[in-house]
């Protein structure tokens, strides 16, 4: 079965109000850091997102934040729904350690109590761990492009932007964090 075709089994579940906003949310801060990472200076971010918006951990100013989530909004109305699937999203990071653990377990199977044991079967947990990322990529890219994210916004409209600045433990500097926050009807 196909991820799309897992998808629309899901429909019932992905389409109820809070899950549906989630993705759109989740959608619109891919695309925001898109937008953002193709300016002149790139940054680094990483974000979170739920059912009233999204958070943007990382160094940009409010006014770049403002711009990019705006433009990726449009962007996404216009059409542009593959900004809503990045490669650095925690759902291919999940897919990926998914996929590894699942392996190992399995080129584990049949091996008996001793180190010796575990160490001879390494090369073979290895080799299906290698594996195990060649399918992760390209299935956690297709996990977020029908389950995870929703390239289409809707009524999906940002109401506020809001910078935030949080202490770190054992640092002392501060974490840039942006609130974005959303509404639909």
């Amino acid at each position: 079965m196909s991820i799309r075709a897992f998808a629309t089994v899901l429909e019932p579940v992905l389409g109820l109000p809070y899950i549906r906003r989630t993705r759109r949310n989740h959608g619109l801060e891919h695309a925001t850091i898109h937008v953002l990472s193709d300016q002149k200076r790139p940054v680094l971010l990483s974000g979170r997102s739920d059912a009233e918006g999204f958070v943007l951990f990382g160094e940009a100013t409010t006014e770049q934040v403002e711009h990019a989530a705006h433009a990726a909004l449009g962007r996404l109305r216009n059409g542009e729904h593959q900004l809503a699937v990045h490669p650095n999203c925690g759902t291919g990071f999940l897919t990926s350690a998914a996929l590894v653990c699942l392996t190992a377990l399995l080129g584990s199977v049949g091996v008996r109590r001793g180190a010796r044991d575990y160490v001879e079967r390494l090369p073979l947990v290895m080799m299906l761990s290698v594996g195990a990322l060649i399918i992760a990529q390209p299935l956690g890219l297709s996990l977020q492009a029908h389950i995870t994210t929703l390239g289409d916004p809707g009524d999906l409209e940002i109401t506020s932007i809001r910078r935030l600045e949080m202490r770190l433990p054992f640092s002392r500097h501060a974490l840039t964090v942006h609130r974005v926050t959303t509404t639909a009807g």
